[in-house]
């Protein structure tokens, strides 16, 4: 594995900045100086590296989708059932790097502002997409077709729940603690 170039490090800085700063302030107000000051560096760069507060939050969630993915391969990695291919779905979208309380709040805010950005909207149809198609691909497996739209419907909406929650907590989250109830809802779905 190469190093690391110092463009890349900065971008995962501005990045990192990015995801607290929308935490703290909320992508609507929050300032590129704002973000910029939080990584210590000046509004400028954040404009040579991303062009736009837009660019900037499609950099971030690209950040996340990239964890999100990196967390899935992981998971199918190890799993050889469908079964287990659900839980691994859960697991990425319940994983310790994602979900945390500043990245579900900032996912919540991408969520909010994807309809009016063409952007962000493509980022946004995309995950959905993706996540729609690992749902159905393992519980076309498991279950009657008629039962299938409806399982999928509802580990969506569970994720979805749980993250909205996430992100409106003010107490650090537990990641294994949501894996493990993610896995029970599984279970009842598919049971």
């Amino acid at each position: 594995m190469g190093r690391k170039r110092i463009r890349d490090i900065r971008n995962e800085e501005l990045i990192e900045a990015t995801i607290i700063a929308v935490h703290l302030r909320g992508y609507g107000v929050v300032t590129m100086a704002e973000i910029a000051r939080e990584a210590s560096a000046s509004a400028a760069s954040i404009n040579y590296y991303f062009g736009s507060k837009e660019g900037l939050m499609e950099a971030t969630m690209r950040h996340l989708l990239h964890k999100l993915r990196q967390a899935m391969i992981r998971g199918y990695a190890t799993a050889s059932t469908p079964k287990d291919r659900l839980y691994a779905v859960m697991d990425a979208n319940f994983d310790d790097d994602l979900f945390q309380v500043a990245p579900c709040s900032l996912w919540m805010q991408f969520w909010a502002s994807a309809p009016y950005s063409t952007r962000l909207s493509r980022l946004h149809r995309i995950n959905r997409s993706r996540v729609r198609s690992h749902f159905l691909a393992e519980l076309n497996r498991l279950l009657p077709q008629d039962r299938v739209e409806t399982a999928r419907h509802a580990l969506q909406c569970y994720m979805d729940g749980v993250w909205l929650q996430a992100a409106q907590s003010e107490t650090p989250l537990d990641p294994a603690e949501a894996r493990r109830a993610a896995h029970r809802v599984v279970d009842l779905v598919i049971g």
